[in-house]
């Protein structure tokens, strides 16, 4: 089984009032943080972003960018589910590990934990992902590279929603999935609470 990482920085970050993937947490911005997590678990990191120069002098030179385009004559990027389409259509591993730039309490242990589950994952089921009451936390789990051809036709019917998407696929819940790790880091008192 091959994996390889997709961290997605692409959002515009209204919420935080500032870059989150600059933010320093514990004096490392959060995207590097991300970045140097990934690589406990795979050398085959893909950074996602409209902003690869932004970015560039953050990260260790074995991490490749993917450019993120907007799709049509859109202006802007249009969410997370087309930014991973992007990165995956440039993956040749089995299996994706997906992660959001803005998770600052990641483990690398736990994600290795997971990924050492995989080979027990159906083989119908398109990711393995954690689920809670709120839904699936698409941005922090696996994926198979096959299940390109569907998230590109979703897409392609206008879908948006990483959600919607998961629910239309067989999908496998990471089991006992701890939430704590999962915090996303969105907003100042976000910020605030992790320290």
């Amino acid at each position: 089984m091959s994996l390889a990482a997709i961290v997605l920085a692409g959002g515009q970050s209204s919420r935080m009032g500032q870059d989150k993937a600059l933010i320093p947490v514990q004096g490392v911005p959060l995207l590097r943080h991300v970045c140097d997590v990934a690589a406990e678990c795979t050398n085959e990191i893909y950074v996602v972003t409209p902003w690869p120069q932004r970015y560039r002098e953050l990260l260790p030179n074995s991490c490749r960018f993917v450019q993120e385009r907007p799709l049509h004559q859109d202006i802007h990027p249009q969410g997370p589910l087309v930014g991973f389409a992007q990165g995956l259509a440039q993956v040749q591993t089995d299996w994706v590990l997906l992660l959001a730039c803005d998770l600052p309490r990641l483990r690398g242990e736990v994600l290795q934990g997971w990924a050492q589950q995989l080979d027990t994952v159906p083989e119908l089921a398109i990711a393995f992902v954690p689920y809670h009451a709120q839904g699936w936390d698409p941005l922090c789990g696996f994926y198979r590279r096959s299940c390109l051809p569907l998230l590109n036709a979703f897409i392609s019917r206008g879908g948006r929603s990483f959600q919607r998407w998961l629910d239309h696929n067989e999908v496998q819940a990471i089991p006992d999935a701890d939430k704590r790790m999962l915090f996303n880091c969105n907003t100042p008192n976000d910020l605030a609470a992790l320290n």
